[in-house]
């Protein structure tokens, strides 16, 4: 399976991790990137689901260069060990936003 974080900055952006359709809002691809991770429909993704993630679809340089464990870092916000889709739908938002102010690759 293939797709792509590295959908989240528009449709004028990279994708993030292919599969998303570019006219999709950041918040639909996100969300549609977090039904691919959680696999048995938890409403959760753990640290290990992201990490396998990233082996089998395809971020982009820039969370390839932070790793799946910073970017689950800066996800789960309140140390659960969990990330809901909520969670996930922002704050992956908010990583593109600070990639692209950074001139990083999204």
């Amino acid at each position: 399976m293939s797709i792509s974080v590295a959908a989240v900055g528009g449709s004028y952006a990279p994708q993030a991790m292919t599969g998303a359709s570019p006219s999709w809002t950041p918040a639909q691809k996100m969300s549609s990137v977090f039904s691919k991770i959680d696999t048995a429909g938890t409403g959760s993704i753990t640290q290990s689901q992201l990490a396998q993630a990233f082996s089998t679809m395809k971020p982009t340089s820039g969370f390839v260069a932070m790793g799946p464990s910073a970017v689950f870092s800066a996800l789960d916000t309140t140390g659960s060990g969990s990330v809901n889709k909520q969670q996930f739908v922002q704050g992956m938002t908010q990583l593109m936003a600070q990639f692209r102010a950074a001139g990083r690759s999204t």
